[in-house]
Formats: C-alpha cells, sequence, structure tokens
C-alpha cells in the first residue's frame, strides 16, 4: 500500500503559513470518524500518516476507523510516538542501554551510529534532589549543592549523552519537575516536522515517557502515557509501539466545584471512583459541560493521576481553555495559531456543538457533590472524607500498630510525639504544585495562620518543592512567600523530592522517639504516591491532600484530630482557631491568582531552560561517540547485551523453578524496585561498602540506577515488603526483602537466596496478587528479577505498564485463571514449578495462550499475558532491545 491508499494528504494555510496535513475526513464517507473518542482520532491521524512504514496498513486504519466501542481489545496497532519525554532516575539507565548497544552492534559487526534516537528525546533532571536541610532560607542552595555532590557522576554521564546524540537534550537540575516542564513549556499540541524540500508536516503532539504521570499533559489535550525505559529505548531508536486498540469509557463531568473544594479533592474523587470502576489497559477521555469551567490546571491534575486509577491515558480534548492556557504559558503565537486551525480542521476542536462521542462505558460526577478530602495510608485510591478522618485514621492505626498506653509519649524539642504524629508535611510534586489555586491556597491559609499566631508543631519536617520556578514567583508576587517561610515551608528544591522518597533523614530526636516505641507516624504530602515505604522509611502511614490541608496538618502536628471540628490551636489571647477560620475562600483564591500569576513569568523562567548553573558547566564531561566506561558505584555497563547472538534461540521451557517470593495483592514496583534510601546491612549497602563507598553517601536506589550491581541487590528489597512463602503464609519471615532458601528452608536475604540458586542451576517464578506491579513505571522492576534469574511471574492480575515491562526484558507474564489464585490452588510456594507449551503457541501464533503449569504434581492453566503479535517477538528476542538491535544489524 502507498502511503496515499486513502487519498488523505492534504494543505493547511494559517495565516502566511501552509502545512501539509493527514485530514481525517478524508475517511468520514466511509467510516462515522465525526463520532470517534478525541484520543481515538489522534490514534487514527497517526497511523494515517505511518501507514507503508512497514508496520501500519490500510486494514490497521479501517479496524481503527470503525473501531467496535464494545468490543474487548484485540485488535493491534503500531503507534508512533512524535517525541520521547525522559527524568534522571529513568533516563539513566535508558542513556546506558543506548551506550550500551552502542557497542555491542560494533562488537557484532554493525554500525554504532546506528544507534541514534529517531525522534526528540527531552530529559528533565527533577528526581535526584533530597530534603536534607530544611526550615531555613538557605535550604535550597544547600540541598542543591548536595545534590550535585552525590550526582555529579550521573550528571555528566548525561551530558555525555547530549553530546553523542543528536536528538537528545537534557534540561539541567534545579529547574522544574519534568511533567510540569512538559504541560509549561515543552509540549506542542501540534507537532511540526520540518522537511527539506517539501512542505513542513504539522501532526498531533504525541508522546511516551518514562514516567507514569506523563499523562499529566493529557489536560493539554496532547496524548500520551508512561512506559519503561526499554520500551522508552525502542521508541526512541524509531520502533514503532505495539500496543492492543483500546476501549474508552467517558467520564461526564458537570456541574462546578463548591466552596471550600480543591481540585485535590476532585482528582482524589475521580481516582476513587474510576479504580472501583476498573480502568486498567483503557483510555479515559472527559467530557461534557463541567468541562467548560475546569481550569487547565485543574484537568492536568486530573491526567497526572491517570496510573493512580490504573487507566493507560486520562484525555482531555482541545478547546477555547487550551488555546487560553498556550497564550498564558508564552508559548508563541504563531503556534497558538496553528494549534487552533488545525484542531478545527481536524474535528479536534471541543465545544457545546460537538457531538458526543461514542464510548466503551461511561460515568458522571457532579462537580459540586465534591468535598475536602484526604487519601490513604497506603493507596492514593483510598479517599477519606475530611469529616471522616480522624475516625478512619483510627481504624488503620490498628493495622499498623497496638495501642500502646505505656510509656508516655517522647519528649521531642520540648513537645511530645505519639501514634499518628504527622512527622513530615511536604508541598511536593508535579500533581498539585502545577496548580496556582491550590498553591495560592496553601500560600493564604499560612498567612491567615501566622496573624492568628499559630505555628507548625516542632516535630513535623516541613517542606515546599514547588514544580517549577514560576511558582516561587507568582507566591513571591502574591505576598505569600514570608508566612509560607514563617510555619516552615521554605524552598528545598525543584524537584520531585518526598514524593518519590526523597525526603531526607528525619531529625535525630523523632527517629530515636520512634524507633523507642516502634510509632506509627504519618506523612502527609501534596503528592501523587503514598505506598508502603515510598515516603520514608521510618513513616509507616501515608495520606495524600492538598497543599492547603498539608498546612494545616502541620499546623495540627497529628492525624488524631477531626479538622472540622477541632481547633488547630489557639491565637495570642487563648480564643481557639479553627481550620474553618483561616481557610481561603474562592474569591480570595480567585482574586489572588488573577493579580500574581502572569504570563511574563513562563516566558522568563524558560527562556534559558537548557542551560543551567555554574555547577553544571563544572561537569567533567567524558567525550566521544562511545562511552568510556570506568571503575563506577553510579554508571556501569549493563550485562544485557553480553553474549548476544545474532538470532535468537526459541524460548526455553521452565522445568524445576523455585519460587523466590509469594506476595499478596497491590504489590507495586516500588515494593519491587525501591528508590528512597540504602539500608547499611542490606545486600546493596554492603556492596557500596565493599566498593569504599561511605554510607553517608549512598544516595539512593533510583539515583543508583545507572549500576546493576546495586540494583538488583535492590530488587525486593522495600522495607515494607511481605514474603509469603511457605505453609504458614510467611509469617515467620523478617518483614522486608527476605526468603527461604529451599529445600533447606534457610532464611536469607531475597537477593542471596537468588545468588545461590544460580550457583544451583536453579530458575526461579515469583506469585502474586492483583494489580502486580501497580505504581510507578520504573524498568528496574523487570530488570532486576530478570538478573536475579527469575523467569516467570504468575499473578492474578497485572498493571498495564509493569506487565509490559516484564515482556520487553523476557520474562513471562502469567495470569491465574478467573477466579483462581495461588491461595485457591493450595500453592505455598514450596513447590518445584515448571511450565510447558509457551514456545510451541507462541510459534503458532495461537490465541488466547493457554500456558500448562505444573506444582509437585498439581496442574493448572495460566494465560500467557503476551498480548500482540509484536509482543511474541519481543518475547522470542529475549527482549525488546534485544529485538531491536538485531533489526538494525539486519
Amino acid at each position: 500500500m502507498s502511503a496515499n491508499s486513502f487519498d488523505a494528504r492534504a494543505e493547511l494555510v494559517v495565516g502566511s503559513r501552509r502545512f501539509e496535513i493527514y485530514r481525517l475526513d478524508a475517511l468520514a464517507d466511509r467510516f462515522d470518524v465525526a463520532r470517534l473518542p478525541f484520543s481515538l482520532k489522534i490514534l487514527l491521524e497517526n497511523l494515517l500518516r505511518t501507514e507503508g512504514n512497514g508496520s501500519v496498513t490500510a486494514a490497521d486504519i479501517e479496524a481503527l476507523a470503525c473501531w467496535d466501542a464494545a468490543a474487548d481489545p484485540s485488535v493491534e496497532i503500531a503507534f508512533t510516538p512524535a517525541r520521547v519525554l525522559l527524568q534522571d532516575f529513568t533516563g539513566v539507565p535508558a542513556v546506558v542501554d543506548l551506550a550500551a548497544m552502542r557497542d555491542a552492534i560494533v562488537e557484532l559487526g554493525g554500525d554504532g551510529a546506528r544507534i541514534e534516537p529517531l525522534v526528540p528525546a527531552e530529559l528533565v533532571i527533577d528526581h535526584s534532589v533530597q530534603v536534607d536541610v530544611f526550615g531555613t532560607r538557605d535550604a535550597f542552595a544547600r540541598n542543591a549543592e548536595r545534590e550535585f555532590e552525590r550526582n555529579a557522576e550521573r550528571y555528566a554521564f548525561l551530558r555525555w549523552g547530549q553530546n553523542a546524540f543528536e536528538r537528545f537534550a537534557v534540561v539541567p537540575p534545579d529547574t522544574g519537575i519534568v511533567h510540569q516542564v512538559n504541560l509549561e513549556y515543552l509540549a506542542r499540541v501540534v507537532f511540526v516536522a520540518e522537511r527539506a524540500g517539501e512542505l513542513p508536516l504539522a501532526y498531533p503532539d504525541t508522546l511516551v515517557g518514562t514516567d507514569s504521570h506523563t499523562t499529566m499533559v493529557n489536560g493539554l489535550g496532547v496524548l500520551g502515557w508512561g512506559v519503561g525505559g526499554i520500551e522508552a529505548e525502542a521508541a526512541m531508536l524509531g520502533q514503532p509501539m505495539s500496543m492492543l486498540l483500546p476501549q474508552v469509557v467517558g467520564f461526564r463531568l458537570d456541574g462546578t466545584l463548591p466552596e471550600g473544594a480543591t481540585a485535590t479533592d476532585l482528582v482524589l474523587t475521580v481516582t476513587e471512583m474510576l479504580r472501583a470502576k476498573g480502568v486498567v489497559g483503557r483510555f479515559v477521555e472527559f467530557f461534557g459541560a463541567g468541562l467548560a469551567g475546569l481550569p487547565l490546571a485543574d484537568r492536568a491534575t486530573i491526567g497526572n493521576m491517570s496510573p493512580e486509577f490504573g487507566s493507560t491515558a486520562a484525555i482531555f480534548p482541545i478547546d477555547a481553555e487550551t488555546i487560553r492556557y498556550l497564550r498564558f504559558s508564552g508559548r508563541p503565537p504563531e503556534q497558538i495559531e496553528l494549534v487552533e486551525a488545525y484542531a478545527r480542521e481536524q474535528g479536534l476542536w471541543h465545544d457545546e456543538h460537538t457531538p458526543e462521542p461514542r464510548f466503551s462505558d461511561t460515568l458522571a460526577l457532579d462537580l459540586g457533590e465534591v468535598e475536602p478530602s484526604i487519601a490513604g495510608p497506603r493507596r492514593p485510591q483510598d479517599r477519606v472524607p475530611l469529616r471522616a478522618a480522624r475516625e478512619r485514621f483510627h481504624e488503620a492505626l490498628a493495622t499498623f500498630a497496638e495501642p500502646s498506653p505505656a510509656p508516655a509519649a517522647a519528649a521531642v524539642a520540648t513537645a511530645e510525639i505519639d501514634q499518628g504524629a504527622v512527622v513530615i508535611a511536604a508541598i511536593t510534586s508535579c500533581t498539585n504544585t502545577s496548580n496556582p489555586s491550590v498553591m495560592v491556597a496553601a500560600g493564604l491559609l499560612a498567612r491567615a495562620a501566622v496573624a492568628r499566631g499559630l505555628t507548625s508543631r516542632p516535630w513535623v519536617k516541613t517542606s515546599l518543592a514547588p514544580g517549577s520556578r514560576v511558582v516561587t514567583e507568582y507566591l513571591e508576587r502574591a505576598g505569600l512567600t514570608e508566612p509560607l517561610e514563617a510555619l516552615g515551608f521554605n524552598l528545598v528544591g525543584y524537584g520531585c523530592t518526598t514524593c518519590i522518597g526523597n525526603s531526607g533523614p528525619l531529625p535525630e530526636d523523632v527517629s530515636a522517639a520512634i524507633a523507642a516505641r516502634d510509632l506509627a507516624v504519618v506523612a502527609v504530602l501534596s503528592g501523587n504516591r503514598n505506598f508502603e515505604g515510598r515516603i520514608q522509611s521510618e513513616v509507616k502511614m501515608n495520606y495524600l491532600a492538598s497543599p492547603p490541608l498539608v498546612v494545616a496538618y502541620a499546623l495540627a502536628g497529628t492525624m488524631d484530630i477531626d479538622l472540622v471540628e477541632d481547633p488547630l490551636g489557639s491565637d495570642g489571647d487563648g480564643e481557639p482557631v479553627y481550620l474553618r477560620d483561616i481557610w481561603p475562600s474562592s474569591r480570595e483564591i480567585a482574586d489572588t491568582v488573577t493579580a500574581a500569576v502572569q504570563s511574563d513569568m513562563f516566558r522568563r523562567s524558560y527562556a534559558e531552560v537548557f542551560d543551567g548553573d555554574h555547577n553544571w558547566h563544572s561537569l567533567e564531561v567524558p567525550v566521544g561517540d562511545h562511552y568510556d566506561w570506568r571503575e563506577s558505584t553510579y554508571v556501569r555497563r549493563p550485562p544485557f547485551f553480553e553474549g548476544l547472538a545474532a538470532e535468537p534461540n526459541a524460548p526455553a521451557e521452565i522445568a524445576g523453578a523455585r519460587v523466590l517470593a509469594v506476595l499478596g495483592d497491590s504489590v507495586t514496583t516500588d515494593h519491587i524496585s525501591p528508590a528512597g534510601a540504602i539500608k547499611r546491612d542490606s545486600p546493596a549497602g554492603r556492596y557500596l561498602q565493599e566498593q569504599g563507598v561511605p554510607v553517608a553517601e549512598f544516595n539512593s536506589y533510583g539515583a543508583r540506577r545507572g549500576n546493576h550491581e546495586v540494583m538488583v541487590r535492590g530488587t525486593f528489597a522495600n522495607v515494607r515488603l511481605r514474603n509469603r512463602l511457605g505453609a504458614d503464609g510467611g509469617a515467620s519471615l523478617p518483614e522486608g526483602g527476605h526468603t527461604r532458601h529451599l529445600p533447606d528452608g534457610e532464611v536469607l536475604a531475597i537477593y542471596d537466596a537468588a545468588m545461590r540458586y544460580a550457583q544451583e542451576g536453579v530458575p526461579l517464578v515469583v506469585l502474586g496478587g492483583k494489580d502486580y506491579g501497580a505504581g510507578s513505571s520504573r524498568d528496574w522492576a523487570a530488570k532486576g528479577p530478570l538478573l536475579l534469574g527469575v523467569r516467570a511471574v504468575i499473578a492474578e492480575s497485572f498493571e498495564r505498564i509493569h506487565r509490559a515491562n516484564l515482556v520487553g526484558m523476557g520474562i513471562l507474564p502469567l495470569q491465574f485463571m478467573p477466579g483462581e489464585s495461588a491461595a485457591s490452588l493450595g500453592l505455598t510456594g514450596e513447590e518445584l514449578i515448571g511450565v510447558a507449551g509457551v514456545g510451541e503457541l507462541l510459534a503458532a501464533g495461537e490465541r488466547p495462550l493457554v500456558a500448562r503449569v505444573s506444582a509437585d504434581g498439581r496442574n493448572f492453566e495460566a494465560r500467557v499475558r503476551i498480548d500482540t503479535p509484536m509482543e511474541v517477538e519481543y518475547y522470542r528476542h529475549g527482549g525488546i532491545l534485544q529485538y531491536v538491535l538485531r533489526q538494525l544489524l539486519s
């Protein structure tokens, strides 16, 4: 088929400029394209434009154009994103892999220059700054200085990558959070590809990112989602992304938010509703009369939380609010003009006359019903109305700690700390710091609290980590910096900080008080994730809240309070001060935002976004097209391409495998591959000390992701991991990364047991429950198990990104049949496991794929979650990167 089989090429004239586009209405005489969901129209244009590249056929285009909203996903399409977005935690191992692939292709007789991004790739360094210093005016400068001391080698490696790869750009540290930088600056909405001798090609801005919250830009009408680093690397190298044509759930919004409710309360409500609905692997698309009054920042807040309710994307259409935001955030006038013209021409524009799309399913929310809420203490979808927070806290506390009437509460800085004490209050993360209304609300509440003589409790570690420098500027212009600082919310850095576990150490007296009584203490943060062991290793309970509620809980110092009815404290006259007394009105917030947040701030903040400061420019950067691998504890050549043959071997059957871990429901990628602190006596800690790294210089697992030796030792090392292996359901195993080596039963660290199994030539499997691999997109949650020797994971269900990562690393994802589980089948994890029939099924191309599993003589079937023919190829080659490397060789 030629690229013009549907005669879709046309010209678009915008002012004095001319562009080539692929018109969607070229199919209108044969298909009801106008009523396709917005997101599927973008995918349809993608297929029209890339037909004839070897991956897309006319049949694929027809299948999408006549999309059956009710059908289960079964049609495979090849999606080619316009660009790739990375952050440093996931981006460093991606660039490490690309550097290793350059070496590997040369060793196999190929040209290393073939390893070069074919689409623009932009990396924002935001995950490395830690909250070492807080509550002081110089906290930002000192944390930034410490950040460079810890990470200079990683940053120099990224600068090498920026020089070695033509289409790879890096936003330096201390600039902003990747998703906010993407929303405020990088996103194009309509992408333009310049072509020599031809008209420039205009098409929708699409992307994949190595962070699950890439979906934040969905609020701007840009289709994109999070993938693992290995998929992103393949996309950078021009490999189309294999996906099943998804179902699309329509979410109707009506009305307006009531007084006192915030965008955070809205997104927690939406998260609860959609997680209950079940939208894993589906697109969610927002529509309805409520869109017109929903600011872009609120839309982005909802899009950001897409991975928390499980959808692939959560998108809003392009409309007048999109254009207003582009203009407000300082985009060039000619770009704004193009976006509106293109959206109207292609039927991507939404207004009151737009027909309601066909959806696979729908649900609705009256915004007027949203009420102040928090979520926790373990999962984002566990919403708690603020009026019930105290009661629900006590219910949760029973699962974390026994009541402790004695000894008395421990003294901390002349005050007391007890069960439920809030020891971290952090205004942080892309989710909320990108939204001026909630940030201004936090500042106004702080100002009112200071005026009434309130202060944060002395045991609370307070921090403010905005998503961009724009936030700092408008808080300063509104006169809100000083009251926030008076309560301890000083600027600590521009990065994810507490939200991804970089909360830093607690003060020594607080740590001692927690340890003395094994207290179940609390973190309250304006982030998007509150999984166990993620925020801070000493903190057992984590709650998500809006920025003003973070301030309120810092004032209260405890979760054991009813913020609706109980006073936060007393003023100078001894009169009680309630939250309602200091909560700002919607009018006050709106007036402050209007006066303080100005368009010039965006243009000024992003004028030199790629330049960096003196720390960035003082780095000693390696030179050359091939990286000079050195003895390093940060960046090492990975083993994934060692001994790679020019042709793949057939997938081997799994026989005589041992179970490394038996895990329950909602095991996250944080459980599998933690990002936070490295313990001194852990396998990773011992390794670093053997390499001469002092404990104070351990940094974090996230920062060490360029070194496979650290990461394999940190796999399953989360301090809250519960391994249920054994007839006693794991009751005798310590909490954390421990298992039993079988058949002798010796209790070992999971890494140590895996290495012993490797010496014995024993393959490994993992048993899991529902939603296995929830949370972050981190590829090390698949790379680490592979290096431990895990050949298969058998679970009740998988989260989307992690399942794809397992296939991408050559690990077999198997799903128990409906109604079955490890428990229902009587599996304790002490059995010898065999998996048969996979290779022949893959070769035959049968659907659905069902493998035969044996466990000490008991036999059962499990569904093979290799979902597309392209994934079959990836698995057959031992992984997606091995497949791409062999394709480039041939």
